[in-house]
C-alpha cells in the first residue's frame, strides 16, 4: 500500500496487467473513457464476448429483456446461497428486494439512477460475500489475491460506488453508462 497524493489514507495500487485497461476505463483526474473501454474492460473480466452481443441487440429487444432475467435470477441465487450470520439475514433480503427496481431502472432506460443503484447493489453483495472485510482498507488487494479478475471487478464496483452520481452527472452520453453498467452485468451473470 502507498500513500495517497495528501500522504493520508493508504489506497490500493493496481496490479501493472490491470492497470491499463482500468485507467482506460476510469481514467485517472477525471478524463474522459475511450468508446473501447468498456469492451476492453469486459474482456479483461472474461465477459466481453457476451459483452459486445448484448450491446449490438439493443436494450428493448427480447434478448435484452431474457438476459436481464437471468442477470435477476443469477443475483438472486447468488445472495440467497450466500451464508450470513442471522443478524444479516434482513440486510440479505433487503438486497434481493433491491434487484427487481433496478433492473426496472435499466429497461426504463434511468441509467444516471441505474449507475448510482448498481454500485450500492454492489457494496451489499460484497459484504454478503466477503463479510466486514469488505469495507476495510485491504479490501482490493484480498480480493486480487483471491483472483486477479475477481479483483478487477470488485475495483470496478468500488470505483461505481467512490464516484456514484458524479460518475452518472460526468457522463453526458447515456449510452456510455449504459456500456459501463452492461460489463457489471454481463460479469455477475455467469459469477
Amino acid at each position: 500500500m502507498k500513500q495517497n497524493s495528501r500522504g493520508d489514507a493508504p489506497y490500493f495500487t493496481l496490479p501493472d496487467e490491470c492497470r491499463a485497461v482500468a485507467e482506460a476505463l476510469f481514467p485517472p483526474a477525471g478524463g474522459a473513457a475511450s468508446a473501447a473501454a468498456p469492451g476492453d474492460f469486459a474482456d479483461a473480466l472474461g465477459a466481453g464476448g457476451e459483452y459486445r452481443r448484448l450491446l449490438g441487440a439493443g436494450r428493448g429487444t427480447d434478448e435484452m429483456r431474457k438476459f436481464l432475467g437471468h442477470f435477476q435470477n443469477n443475483l438472486d441465487l447468488l445472495i440467497q446461497k450466500t451464508w450470513v450470520e442471522k443478524t444479516d439475514e434482513a440486510r440479505k433480503e433487503r438486497l434481493q428486494d433491491r434487484v427487481p427496481p433496478f433492473v426496472e431502472l435499466i429497461v426504463a432506460g434511468d441509467f444516471r439512477r441505474a449507475t448510482a443503484e448498481f454500485g450500492l447493489i454492489l457494496e451489499e453483495l460484497a459484504y454478503l460475500l466477503f463479510g466486514s472485510e469488505s469495507s476495510g482498507d485491504g479490501f482490493a488487494e484480498y480480493v486480487f489475491r483471491i483472483d486477479t479478475g475477481m479483483g478487477l471487478f470488485w475495483w470496478y464496483g468500488s470505483r461505481l460506488r467512490s464516484k456514484g452520481g458524479e460518475l452518472a452527472d460526468g457522463v453526458a452520453d447515456d449510452e456510455r453508462l449504459w456500456a459501463l453498467l452492461l460489463v457489471g452485468i454481463c460479469y455477475l451473470t455467469n459469477f
